[in-house]
C-alpha cells in the first residue's frame, strides 16, 4: 500500500516564508526583483526571511549542491518557518536532489512553492519524502512584478496556501509573456503589456475526469525519467508547462524540441497511463506557433482517448495558479469545468 501524501500546514497571516534558491543564480544578477518580491510578500502580511543561497553564484547556480541543499534542510527544520519559495527555476536541481535528507523533511512537513525547474523538487518531495507541495508562483518572477504583482497570481496563491474553500480555476481575463530587460531594469520603468485572454480555456480533446493532479515543466519532468524521483503518473491528470527556450529566454523552448519531447513520453509510457492532459499557456510564441503546438499535441496523443484541456494559466506565461500537487482535481469539457475537489493544506 503506498503511504499517503502529507499536506502540510496552511498559511495564515503573520507566518514566516523562507525564500531559497535551489537551482540557478538568477537572484545573484538580479536583486531588484528579489527585493520587489520580498515588499509584496510583506504587503500581504508575511514575514519574508532570504536564506544564504538566494544572493550566491557558484558555475551558473546558486552555489554548490551541497550548499542549496543546506539551505534546504535548515528551512524545513525551522520551526519558525511556515513556507518555503523558490526565488527561480534553474537547470541544475537534480544535482540536490540525492544530497536531501528525506526524513529530515517528512518528520518536519510544511509549505514548498515553485515552478519551471522547481518540477524536480516537487516530484522529489511527494516520491521520498510524502509530502504535498505547490506548483505556483517564485519570489522574482511573480512576487517581483512592477508595479505590483498581477491580482489573478496572488489570488490564487493565497487560496491555495490558507486553505479557501476551491472554487473552479477560470482563465484570466488577461495574460503576457512579455520581457523587460532586466539587465537594464526596464523592468522598472512600466508594467508589461498585458493582452486579452479571447481563447480562455480550449478544449483539444472533450471528455470527463476526476483524479489526482500532478505538474510539471515538460522538459524538467523528462530529467527524472528512470529514477526513484519519478511520479506514478498512473491515472493522474497531468499538467504540462512549456518553458523559455534556452539561447533566447524571450521566446518559448523550440517546437521541434517540443515534439521531440512529447514523443518521449509516449515512448516511456507515461501518455499510455494517464487519465488527462492539461497544457499550461506557451510562453514566448507568436499566434502560428501557438497554434503549432497544439497541432503537435494532437498528433503526439492520437493514439489516446483521454481528455485535453489548454491554455491554461500555469507556468510560464503570467498571470498563473498556484496548484497543490498530488490533491484530486476534476475536468469536464461538457461544464467547462477544471476545479479542485480538495485542499492541498490542512
Amino acid at each position: 500500500m503506498k503511504p499517503v501524501l502529507q499536506k502540510p500546514k496552511r498559511l495564515t497571516k503573520g507566518d514566516k516564508i523562507a525564500v531559497v534558491s535551489p537551482s540557478g543564480c538568477a537572484a545573484a544578477l538580479f536583486p531588484h526583483r528579489v527585493e520587489r518580491g520580498v515588499a509584496a510578500l510583506k504587503k500581504l502580511g508575511f514575514a519574508v526571511e532570504l536564506f544564504r543561497t538566494v544572493y550566491k553564484s557558484y558555475h551558473g547556480s546558486a552555489g554548490t549542491p551541497e550548499e542549496r541543499a543546506a539551505d534546504l534542510h535548515r528551512a524545513f527544520e525551522d520551526p519558525s518557518i511556515a513556507a518555503i519559495m523558490a526565488a527561480t527555476g534553474g537547470i541544475s536541481l537534480n544535482e540536490v536532489l540525492p544530497l536531501l535528507d528525506y526524513d529530515l523533511i517528512r518528520k518536519n512537513p510544511k509549505i514548498f512553492c515553485g515552478y519551471s525547474d522547481n518540477t524536480l523538487l516537487h516530484f522529489a518531495l511527494a516520491t521520498q519524502a510524502n509530502l504535498v507541495s505547490f506548483y505556483g508562483p517564485g519570489l522574482m518572477h511573480q512576487f517581483g512584478e512592477y508595479p505590483a504583482p498581477l491580482p489573478y497570481s496572488v489570488e490564487s496563491f493565497m487560496s491555495a496556501l490558507t486553505g479557501k474553500e476551491q472554487e473552479a480555476i477560470l482563465p484570466s481575463a488577461e495574460w503576457t509573456d512579455e520581457i523587460l530587460n532586466w539587465f537594464e531594469k526596464l523592468d522598472l520603468t512600466r508594467a508589461r503589456h498585458l493582452y486579452p485572454n479571447t481563447d480562455g480555456h480550449l478544449w483539444l480533446r472533450k471528455g470527463q475526469c476526476k483524479a489526482p493532479i500532478i505538474a510539471g515543466c515538460l522538459h524538467s519532468l523528462l530529467q527524472l525519467k528512470g529514477t526513484k524521483y519519478a511520479p506514478d503518473y498512473s491515472k493522474k491528470i497531468l499538467v504540462l508547462d512549456f518553458s523559455e527556450g534556452v539561447e533566447n529566454f524571450a521566446k518559448g523552448f523550440p517546437l521541434q524540441y517540443v515534439a521531440a519531447q512529447l514523443a518521449e513520453l509516449t515512448m516511456s509510457d507515461i501518455f499510455s497511463q494517464i487519465s488527462a492532459l492539461v497544457l499550461g499557456r506557451p510562453f514566448g510564441y507568436d499566434a502560428e506557433e501557438r497554434k503549432e503546438l497544439l497541432e503537435i499535441v494532437e498528433r503526439q496523443t492520437k493514439a489516446y482517448d483521454f481528455p485535453i484541456l489548454a491554455n491554461v494559466n500555469i507556468g510560464h506565461a503570467d498571470p498563473i495558479i498556484t496548484l497543490p500537487m498530488n490533491v484530486l482535481c476534476e475536468i469536464d469539457s461538457k461544464q467547462n469545468i477544471f476545479r479542485l475537489l480538495e485542499a492541498g493544506v490542512v
